[in-house]
C-alpha cells in the first residue's frame, strides 16, 4: 500500500519533471522567402532573386555559429524554374543543423511536369507534417493545399480553389488574390488531430505556414478566419509563424502570437532572417538584417 508520504513524493517529482519540461530552452532558425532564380531583380516590388544565394550563404554561416534544434524555411525557397533548387539546396546542406522546410506558392512556379516532386525535391515526406523538439510540438501546413497552381489539373482541388476564390471576391475579402490557397477539408481535419494528440501529450504548439492568417492582410489564407477560430480554442498553441507577406507583421491574438517573417529576397544586399528561443513563458526572437527583434510573453496552457 502507497503511503501519503510516497504519495506526495511522486506527484512532486511528477510536477517538478513537467515544469523541466516547460522551462526546457528550444533555440532554432527562421527563414522566410529566399526566393531564388537566376533572374534579374524586379525593382517595382524590389525583390533581387539572383542575390539570396549570397544572403543565404552569409545566414548559414551566421546560424552555423549557434546551438540551434533546426533551420527551418517558412516557403518559396526559389521564386521560379526547378533548375533554381540545385542551385541554392547546395547551400542549405552546408548548415549544421536539420533543415525543415514549408511549401510556398513559388516553390510551385516550376514546368507543371515537376509540380509532382516539389516536396521530394526538399527532402519532404509530405506537404504536411509535424515534429516535436523539446516541449514544443511543430505543425507544419501546406496552405497550398487547395490554390489555383499546386494541384495537378485535373484535380478537383482545382476547381474548389476556383470556388473559394470566386466567394473570396464576392465577399469583398482583401486576401482574394489568386496567389493565395487554402486547407482541404482532409488537411484540416488531420490538424484537429495533431492539436488533440499534443494537447494530450501536454505539449505546446507552435504552427508553421508559409501563409499568414492575422491581422487582416492581402496575404492571407483563403480560409484564414476558420483556422484562427480553430487555434483560438486551443489554450496550448502559442505561437503561428508564415512568410509570404514580405514586408512582415505581427499581432498577438487569443495569446497567440502570430509572426509574419520578413523576405529575405526583398533590397539588394540587406537580409532578413531570426534565431527563435522558446523557454518556460518566454518567446524571443533575435532577428538579422530587416527582421525585427522581439521579446514575447507565453500564455500558460
Amino acid at each position: 500500500m502507497l503511503s501519503r508520504r510516497s504519495v506526495l513524493a511522486a506527484s512532486a517529482a511528477l510536477m517538478a519533471s513537467r515544469a523541466g519540461a516547460a522551462g526546457a530552452r528550444l533555440r532554432f532558425g527562421v527563414i522566410a522567402d529566399p526566393q531564388y532564380a537566376e533572374a534579374p531583380p524586379n525593382l517595382t516590388l524590389g525583390r533581387y532573386y539572383a542575390n539570396s544565394l549570397d544572403k543565404m550563404r552569409a545566414a548559414v554561416s551566421a546560424l552555423n555559429r549557434e546551438d540551434l534544434s533546426f533551420v527551418v524555411t517558412l516557403g518559396d525557397t526559389i521564386d521560379r524554374d526547378v533548375a533554381s533548387y540545385d542551385k541554392i539546396l547546395p547551400i542549405y546542406r552546408t548548415l549544421r543543423h536539420e533543415a525543415r522546410f514549408v511549401l510556398g506558392n513559388h516553390d510551385f512556379d516550376v514546368a507543371p511536369e515537376h509540380r509532382g516532386r516539389v516536396a521530394s525535391l526538399l527532402g519532404m515526406a509530405s506537404p504536411s507534417y509535424d515534429f516535436a523538439a523539446s516541449d514544443i510540438r511543430f505543425v507544419v501546413l501546406d496552405g497550398n493545399d487547395v490554390s489555383l497552381f499546386a494541384p495537378p489539373p485535373d484535380d478537383p482541388r482545382r476547381q474548389l480553389a476556383a470556388e473559394r476564390l470566386q466567394q473570396a471576391e464576392a465577399a469583398g475579402l482583401v486576401n482574394a488574390k489568386p496567389w493565395n490557397g487554402s486547407l482541404g477539408e482532409t488537411q484540416f481535419a488531420w490538424l484537429e488531430g495533431c492539436l488533440r494528440a499534443a494537447r494530450a501529450a501536454g505539449e505546446r504548439v507552435v504552427v508553421l505556414n508559409h501563409y499568414p492568417v492575422a491581422p487582416d492582410n492581402p496575404h492571407n489564407l483563403w480560409d484564414a478566419s476558420r483556422l484562427t477560430a480553430l487555434l483560438a480554442r486551443q489554450p496550448h498553441v502559442i505561437a503561428y509563424f508564415n512568410g509570404h507577406n514580405h514586408a512582415g507583421n505581427y499581432v498577438e491574438r487569443d495569446g497567440i502570437h502570430y509572426v509574419n517573417f520578413h523576405g529575405m529576397v526583398d533590397t539588394p544586399d540587406s537580409s532578413a532572417f531570426a534565431i527563435v528561443e522558446i523557454a518556460g513563458d518566454r518567446l524571443e526572437i533575435q532577428g538579422f538584417g530587416r527582421e525585427p527583434s522581439r521579446s514575447l510573453t507565453l500564455k500558460t496552457a
